[in-house]
């Protein structure tokens, strides 16, 4: 008797097509290897956890399918290859393709960015989403913008870092007890996800945040969208929340319980946006202050 082989669903199977994908191969600013904007996946772009194979979400109801993994290597890769939302894929690829002029000889990632840092780190850090011409850039959250120089020359001071800026992915930057993360994957049009958008994101963050559970006993949150998706994330991840619910505010504080009874802070932070950071609504003593409360 002759077996039909099981087929996944067709939104989670393997391949990616790219309409506006530029072919012309650039160097890697740290490597120099060539690629083509956006980066296909498994090609040896620094940290790439993605291969040619790996499973890709379509839609919404593929989301929540491929983000039931407790494993961070593959949750990594099958968030990096995401396109379930159709406005954010051609968005981030209309970026990758066409460029800023200053990174014109440059290649664009172009993709979803996932988590970075170990996953049993004690300190959380949720930020919004990829800029356009930063991590949807360089592949790396907070690296190559002017946010991402604020974010690690802080995370440096504080020992989290192991070094103060973040330029490129493979330049050496290693955090320490840090693991970052955002509540959407891809760069969005003038900043602003739209509501569906977050909420077909947010199985990737809720598996970010089960991986980091038994661990992290802080999480600092960076502008009032990453304080209301990680309040989100942990009430449906059975964690019990205070009422009325915690309100946002630079300095802002409350403690979670998770499902097993352990003790989270919940701190509050102005993003490192060039909106706060130019003005003088967050200066650099602001940031190190909430960033040094997550110890204690």
């Amino acid at each position: 008797m002759l077996l039909a082989r099981v087929q996944p669903p067709e939104a989670d199977r393997p391949g990616l097509t790219s309409p506006t994908r530029s072919m012309t191969l650039l160097p890697h600013p740290v490597t120099g290897h060539p690629f083509a904007s956006p980066v296909p996946p498994g090609e040896g772009w620094p940290d790439d956890p993605a291969t040619a194979t790996t499973r890709v979400a379509r839609t919404a109801a593929g989301v929540r399918r491929l983000a039931a993994t407790d494993d961070p290597a593959t949750l990594a890769a099958r968030i990096s290859v995401c396109h379930a939302c159709p406005r954010l894929v051609a968005w981030r690829e209309e970026v990758a393709a066409t460029k800023r002029a200053a990174y014109a000889d440059q290649p664009y990632w172009g993709r979803p960015v996932p988590a970075l840092g170990p996953p049993d780190a004690p300190v959380l850090i949720v930020g919004l989403a990829p800029a356009a011409h930063g991590a949807n850039r360089t592949g790396r959250n907070f690296t190559g913008d002017r946010s991402g120089d604020w974010l690690y020359a802080a995370l440096h001071r504080a020992g989290y870092a192991s070094q103060p800026d973040s330029t490129h992915a493979g330049d050496g930057l290693t955090l320490h007890g840090a693991r970052i993360v955002a509540p959407v994957r891809c760069a969005p049009p003038q900043n602003q996800p739209t509501t569906e958008e977050k909420a077909t994101c947010a199985p990737w963050f809720s598996a970010d945040l089960a991986i980091s559970e038994p661990h992290v006993t802080a999480i600092l949150t960076l502008g009032s969208i990453g304080w209301d998706a990680t309040i989100a994330g942990a009430r449906a991840a059975g964690w019990q929340i205070p009422r009325p619910k915690p309100r946002f505010g630079h300095g802002a504080r409350a403690t979670l319980n998770t499902a097993t009874g352990r003790e989270v802070t919940l701190v509050g932070s102005y993003h490192v946006s060039q909106q706060n950071t130019f003005t003088g609504r967050l200066t650099q003593a602001m940031l190190d202050d909430v960033i040094a409360s997550l110890e204690g």
